[in-house]
């Protein structure tokens, strides 16, 4: 096909873009079933539709006129004709998630029931090593939602004030006042529920009172301090409003901080050769940005002076730390020991957390009953990538920390589909799985081979919108997408499987008209992905949308299903209308 004609297509193809002759067979076939001989739908016609193929509660017949009126009904004869009905059903007032259910899950539970939305390293604006440290991705977290912020704090180059910036590396630092007044400002933006700020401490102790008071004065009654250690962790509910600080206790700290410079020496070798790869961009990045801080070992000439400032400077910055960290003495399993009479926080990396699901999956599901438990990437993941959500939350674990700014993918995918449960507030409940123990004290095996609740039923109808939001040659310069879409569903083990529909060829109006069937044994997990690409035949297919989809909150009937981009922004136009079934 030529340019000239191509443009020519183009042109007739917007024509044809709500035209009711693109509709599918079965949204003509339930359009005659609910019209009368006059092709016309009345408002008690359509009132019926949304109750029986929509299965929509608590739909009243003002409802069905509102639609009627908003989509070119007929004001004669009161309805809608086919082209206003498709209209409707391609629209966004039809999304496959009722904005009107908001926030419904119980939040008066403890924080440990709670999946909540967690970021890793908040403050870099790219890769783990050399990218800049801003308080804007901190902002953008946060106007998503995001609960969970971690900043690192070390002292600045004349050891008298406090930055943010991944240790060791070549990141250019921010300061932490101006990372904490951008957070007081955009806190509760999107969310008003609680708040956590992670604090990664490499201060000395004065340098800590510093931090104490700039978080004193910065929050003031937004702070939520306890006045002793927490023997349950309080509900999403009692704290709206309110910033949690959690790090490690100043005395934890201390004792820690010599296995901790070990495990650091370790990660940044690991770091180094990766860094060093004929594959890595960072490859000229000069080999002391690994090396230790020199750590001063001479003693002070007043011992007994230094010592009552320390405690005094550790003394004001514990009475901010609402949620202890630390893991303690010993290995994996004193870890995991539960304390009824205390809570606290326990990070985990990725790669432990996989060795741990193989030998204490059951003593991590009960200590998530009580505690919380963070995961966090593995440290060569130097671009920013991510990791399988779903080893932490099918483990119970809340806190699973995520790469916001860079790692764009499926991983990220999942954890956008994962918070647009519950309105999109950042705490979603977790399944009573995870919360009870059995009657032997047994709790949620995630790989056991359990029955089928119930069958998601799926339709892929058709897509729309390319055209509006992307330019004629970007899939193809001399003729239009040859489009297909995967579905998969991601879970617990025995839930997780991928289709696809056939490729629709030279067309930006795809109808696929497939059918798909998903047996769910634990669909309290489960998320539905969609991905669009345009096959070629001679190079890698091209993304053309992406979307991920709590399933247990689904709108059953026939919905209009926006996709994303990769960075999980909402395109302007594409959708697919597709038909959603629980049998």
């Amino acid at each position: 096909m030529s340019k000239q004609t191509y443009k020519v297509g183009f042109f007739f193809r917007r024509q044809f873009t709500m035209a009711a002759a693109e509709a599918p067979a079965d949204i003509k076939s339930l359009f005659k079933r609910y019209s009368d001989d006059s092709g016309v739908m009345s408002v008690q016609n359509l009132h019926s539709f949304l109750i029986e193929i929509q299965k929509e509660k608590n739909v009243s017949l003002e409802n069905a006129e509102a639609i009627i009126n908003n989509h070119g009904g007929d004001s004669k004869q009161k309805g809608l004709q086919l082209d206003g009905f498709f209209k409707f059903l391609f629209s966004d007032v039809n999304p496959p998630l009722d904005p009107k259910l908001g926030i419904h899950h119980d939040m008066t539970a403890p924080l440990s029931h709670y999946y909540i939305y967690t970021g890793h390293n908040s403050y870099l604006t790219g890769n783990q090593l050399s990218s800049d440290c801003s308080d804007v991705p901190i902002i953008q977290a946060l106007q998503r939602s995001v609960r969970v912020i971690e900043l690192d704090i070390w002292p600045n180059s004349d050891k008298d004030d406090i930055e943010v910036l991944h240790g060791r590396t070549l990141t250019a630092p921010v300061t932490l006042i101006k990372c904490l007044r951008s957070i007081k400002e955009h806190a509760f933006c999107a969310s008003e529920y609680p708040l956590v700020i992670t604090l990664e401490d490499h201060l000395t102790p004065d340098l800590q009172e510093k931090v104490a008071e700039m978080i004193t004065q910065t929050f003031g009654e937004m702070l939520f301090s306890p006045s002793e250690s927490l023997k349950e962790l309080p509900s999403p509910e009692s704290l709206r409003k309110r910033v949690m600080i959690s790090t490690k206790p100043p005395k934890e700290y201390l004792k820690s901080k010599e296995v901790k410079e070990k495990d650091d020496t370790k990660k940044e070798a690991e770091l180094f050769i990766v860094s060093t790869s004929s594959r890595n961009p960072l490859i000229d990045l000069p080999h002391n940005v690994f090396q230790q801080d020199d750590v001063d070992e001479e003693e002070d000439e007043d011992d007994e002076e230094d010592s009552k400032s320390d405690k005094k400077a550790a003394s004001e910055y514990k009475r901010l730390i609402a949620i202890h960290a630390g893991k303690g003495k010993g290995g994996l399993s004193d870890w995991l020991r539960v304390d009824l009479n205390k809570v606290r926080r326990l990070s985990l990396s990725e790669p432990e957390l996989e060795k741990a699901v193989d030998t204490h999956a059951k003593e991590i599901i009960r200590f998530t009953q009580h505690n919380l438990l963070r995961i966090y990437p593995k440290g060569i993941r130097v671009d920013s990538s991510n990791y399988d959500p779903f080893v932490g939350w099918m483990h119970g674990a809340q806190m699973v920390a995520f790469n916001m700014q860079q790692g764009y993918g499926r991983s990220l995918w999942l954890m956008h589909g994962m918070f647009r449960a519950n309105g999109g507030c950042g705490y979603v409940k977790k399944p009573d799985l995870l919360l009870k123990a059995g009657p032997d004290n047994e709790v949620f095996d995630p790989t056991a081979n359990l029955p089928v609740k119930t069958t998601l039923k799926v339709t892929v109808y058709m897509g729309d919108g390319w055209d509006k939001d992307f330019d004629q040659t970007d899939f193809d310069t001399y003729s239009p997408p040859d489009f297909y879409a995967k579905l998969g569903i991601a879970g617990v083990p025995a839930d997780e499987v991928k289709k696809r529909t056939e490729t629709i060829d030279d067309n930006w109006i795809p109808s696929w008209n497939e059918q798909f069937e998903f047996p769910l044994t634990v669909p309290e997990l489960a998320l539905l992905r969609i991905k669009v690409l345009d096959y070629n035949l001679s190079d890698k297919d091209e993304f053309a949308g992406q979307t991920c989809l709590p399933v247990a909150e689904l709108r059953q009937g026939i919905r209009a299903v926006p996709l994303y981009d990769r960075k999980g922004e909402k395109y302007s136009s594409v959708k697919l209308l597709m038909h959603f079934e629980f049998k």
